[in-house]
């Protein structure tokens, strides 16, 4: 008698992502004027917990400012246009003009101008010329060259980017970039992403980062998720990378600060984020759709102009609204886009929570794969 090798079935674990989930209001409820939604980085302090994503056609200098003046934080991509041309906007204008059907090469074009570390130094002296911490998003591949020229220059916080990071990372390097070896050699604050797993991202804080970014492939102008086929819905992500923190804070490790990385369009994204255990997110596309974004109502992700493979897409967003509205408001929509702060402090105040260390505590989510529709029949019709 043959006997069958033994199989072993795989099964799926399930994720959820924001339209999947809703927050449970608390037994207490608290005025939305109580709520504190501060953000620390490092020794730095934030009002709002919003940061505006590194990408070419949302931060130049003069975002970071709007984004410092409102209490927020802009990164800038140090390894984007801004570096690599004298007038950058003219660069933009060639992204932004250029047909749909020749915009990639338009981008592989014109990314594959070098790098200036003048022009780095130059860029971080602007956005310090206006008075705001200066946070700038470099490659891993870059990270070891550039992030010592960034913090002369400089740069008050470092965020090491890319689409998946891990703490061990096998290439040809001899000895590759080590995050234990880089945050005590730029000896500013050093953020991490992204992550979307509990282990990878209890490793990454262990080797003494101060944030870390949540998310694969979510974002409006990421292509990812349909070229590779890897992501984690942003909901199940965040509580991996949350349980992480609380997980190595338990063992006596310093705090590290959670930032949820793309797919927030709504302020109700925003705070299921926030319930599911970031401490912060980081938004681009709604800030891509102010009038003050350099992309004047187009995006790209950083990953658009990959000369082999790209993974994101030019898309157009429009411009509705300034920062401002869009982080506090007045808002005219009813769509949950502008006043996201706002919403914020309402969710709280619903829950009950003060600080947003609270809500972490008080929120609970549940699945709801309804939330979006029920009773909706109307809306969905457009008879609004």
């Amino acid at each position: 008698m043959i006997s069958s090798p033994e199989v072993r079935i795989r099964e799926l674990r399930r994720t959820y992502g924001f339209e999947e989930v809703a927050i449970v209001p608390g037994d207490v409820t608290t005025n939305p004027e109580l709520s504190i939604t501060n953000l620390s980085l490092g020794q730095y302090q934030f009002a709002t917990p919003i940061l505006a994503s590194a990408m070419d056609a949302i931060v130049d200098p003069n975002f970071a400012g709007l984004m410092s003046k409102n209490g927020a934080l802009g990164v800038m991509n140090i390894e984007g246009v801004y570096s690599r041309y004298e007038n950058p906007y003219e660069a933009i204008n060639l992204i932004t003009t250029a047909s749909i059907e020749e915009v990639t090469e338009a981008l592989q074009r014109v990314y594959s101008e070098p790098l200036k570390d003048h022009l780095i130094s130059q860029r971080i002296k602007e956005i310090k010329d206006t008075g705001s911490v200066c946070a700038i998003s470099i490659t891993p591949q870059n990270a070891k060259r550039l992030s010592p020229v960034a913090v002369e220059a400089g740069a008050d916080i470092i965020v090491v980017q890319s689409t998946v990071t891990t703490a061990r990372h096998i290439s040809n390097s001899y000895h590759g970039l080590r995050f234990s070896e880089l945050a005590p050699l730029v000896n500013v604050p050093v953020i991490v992403g992204n992550c979307v797993t509990f282990s990878a991202s209890l490793e990454l804080m262990e080797q003494g980062i101060d944030g870390i970014l949540v998310g694969v492939g979510p974002g409006a102008a990421c292509t990812t998720r349909d070229v590779t086929g890897v992501g984690v819905p942003q909901v199940s992500a965040t509580m991996e990378v949350s349980a992480a923190r609380d997980e190595f804070v338990s063992r006596g490790g310093k705090p590290v600060s959670v930032i949820t990385d793309g797919g927030i369009r709504t302020g109700g994204d925003l705070c299921k984020a926030i319930a599911a255990g970031a401490d912060g997110v980081m938004i681009g596309t709604p800030f891509a759709q102010t009038f003050e974004a350099p992309g004047k109502g187009f995006n790209w992700g950083m990953a658009t102009p990959h000369p082999a493979l790209p993974r994101g897409t030019r898309i157009n967003v429009g411009a509705n609204a300034n920062v401002s509205q869009v982080l506090f408001g007045p808002s005219h929509r009813t769509d949950g886009t502008h006043n996201l702060v706002g919403a914020l402090k309402v969710s709280m105040s619903m829950v009950g929570a003060q600080t947003i260390e609270e809500f972490h505590q008080k929120a609970e989510l549940v699945v709801a794969p309804t939330i979006a529709t029920e009773g909706k029949m109307f809306q969905r019709q457009g008879r609004i």
